[in-house]
């Protein structure tokens, strides 16, 4: 990691989430987040990384046995292993449950690669 990309990170961690908002809006980007994203422990530092994407969509009963979970090619196993150090997996379920974008052992997986998060709605 270089001292820039150092440098910014380390002043993204005092800035309130708003203020980014704000400046990702002035400049056309106006629809940047997820809704109702919450921490799971309050006081922890601040998290910050560049996003690595995913967008997962309920599995459907018909197609999708508990076996496709098993396979290594599964899009959500592929963002776990590919999600490069220090960034923020973030996973767009569309604030639907039935996606169940994650579970433990895929967050834990995630932060033993070196992840710097994971946010889901």
């Amino acid at each position: 990691m270089n001292q820039k990309t150092l440098s910014i990170k380390e002043k993204l961690r005092s800035v309130s989430t708003a203020t980014i908002a704000t400046c990702l809006f002035k400049r056309g980007l106006k629809n940047q987040f997820l809704q109702e994203v919450k921490p799971l422990q309050l006081g922890k530092p601040t998290m910050v990384g560049q996003a690595y994407t995913l967008r997962n969509i309920p599995a459907r009963e018909d197609l999708n046995p508990i076996t496709v979970f098993k396979d290594p090619k599964h899009l959500q196993r592929v963002a776990v292993e590919e999600c490069p150090k220090g960034y923020v997996l973030v996973i767009d379920s569309r604030k639907d449950a039935r996606a169940a974008s994650a579970g433990s052992i895929l967050a834990t997986r995630l932060m033993k690669r070196g992840a710097a998060g994971i946010v889901t709605d």
